[in-house]
């Protein structure tokens, strides 16, 4: 697009939410809402209370179900446990945490995934 092209357009799109901004400022709604979010907003600096002490106030168990997110945010996982599989036609013996294992791979290609987690034994 040519600088010419992209500075009309972006003309244009000025004109159109200048319009839409204009006809918004008029709507009730918005300014009944506008009028609320203000008084609420003096109210809350006046006893100095923050959002989120409004929210417990009004709704007190919303704190309890936002609990178990925040221990999930630290980052901890759940470890992998060890998986021994032992071929008993081989004799063979792998040790994995995951299933991306090449030779796990090619025993389940081979003798089919039901039999071969048959086989498998968990370590810990």
């Amino acid at each position: 697009m040519s600088l010419i092209n992209e500075y009309r357009a972006t003309e244009e799109a000025i004109k159109e939410l200048q319009e839409r901004l204009k006809n918004l400022s008029q709507d009730d709604k918005l300014q009944k809402e506008l009028e609320f979010e203000g008084k609420l907003r003096g109210l809350m600096a006046e006893y100095q209370k923050s959002l989120r002490d409004i929210i417990a106030l009004l709704d007190p168990e919303s704190r309890s179900s936002k609990a178990p997110r925040a221990a999930k945010a630290t980052g901890s996982k759940r470890a992998r446990k060890v998986k021994q599989y032992k071929n008993p036609n081989t004799g063979e013996v792998i040790e994995t945490k995951g299933g991306n294992h090449k030779t796990l791979k090619e025993w389940k290609a081979k003798w089919g995934n039901d039999t071969v987690e048959g086989w498998m034994t968990l370590l810990g």
